[in-house]
């Protein structure tokens, strides 16, 4: 199945520090994601294997609002979009901010928006 694989989703909440990440997993993801594309969802941001890969603390604020999440698509063009609408909306969702302690994006596909800011 991984051999067909060209974006890897990684989606993560808690319990990030239960399991220890060995040398040898590290070193085989990594190398996984050179060859795919990786999306990483939710939480996902404070992994072990999504801050190695960033070589950040991967810290952001956020806060529990339980309002509307909005993705406005800006780069239309880009693959991974093909055939959405012009934005995705997510009914009630914790809201993600800036400062996120990661290396500026190659490319930048959505936009989030929360009613509060």
């Amino acid at each position: 199945m991984l051999a067909s694989t060209d974006v890897l989703t990684w989606w993560g909440h808690m319990a990030h520090g239960l399991r220890s990440a060995t040398p040898w997993s590290i070193k085989c993801i990594s190398e996984c994601c050179k060859a795919w594309a990786l999306i990483v969802l939710h939480s996902g941001h404070y992994s072990k294997i999504f801050k190695r890969l960033m070589g950040t603390t991967c810290s952001l604020k956020w806060r529990e609002a339980h309002e509307k999440e909005r993705h406005w698509i800006v780069n239309p063009g880009h693959p991974i979009v093909d055939g959405l609408n012009e934005y995705i909306e997510i009914p009630a969702h914790e809201m993600y901010g800036e400062f996120f302690d990661v290396p500026a994006p190659d490319e930048t596909v959505f936009i989030a928006w929360y009613p509060g800011g």
